[in-house]
C-alpha cells in the first residue's frame, strides 16, 4: 500500500507547468502557465504552445518569437501585447531568431 502511495504522489517533470506571476496596471494579479510546448523542426523561432490565463486553457497556437506574432488556432494572426504569453515564451527559451 505504501508503495502505490509513492508511486502516485511523484510528479513527472515532463507534465509541470512553467507559469509567470504580474500585476496589472490596476493592481490585479495574474497568472500565464505554459501547459504543453514544441519547438518547430523547420523554424527554429516558432513554437506550438497550450497556455493557460488565470486557470483558463487556451487552445494550442504557434508563437512566432522573430516576428512577434502568433497565430491562433483559426488563422488569425495577431502581434504580441504587453505580457502576452508569446513575449513569456519567447523571454524564457530566448530564442528570438535574430
Amino acid at each position: 500500500m505504501l508503495l502505490l502511495i509513492l508511486v502516485f504522489s511523484v510528479v513527472d517533470p515532463a507534465f509541470a507547468s512553467v507559469c509567470r506571476n504580474y500585476a496589472d496596471y490596476d493592481g490585479l494579479r495574474h497568472q500565464i502557465c505554459i501547459l504543453s510546448i514544441n519547438r518547430s523542426a523547420k523554424n527554429y523561432w516558432e513554437y506550438r504552445a497550450a497556455v493557460s490565463g488565470d486557470g483558463v486553457k487556451r487552445p494550442v497556437e504557434v508563437y512566432n518569437c522573430r516576428e512577434r506574432v502568433k497565430v491562433q488556432h483559426d488563422g488569425t494572426v495577431l502581434a504580441f501585447q504587453q505580457k502576452d504569453p508569446g513575449e513569456m515564451i519567447c523571454s524564457f527559451f530566448n530564442s528570438s531568431g535574430r
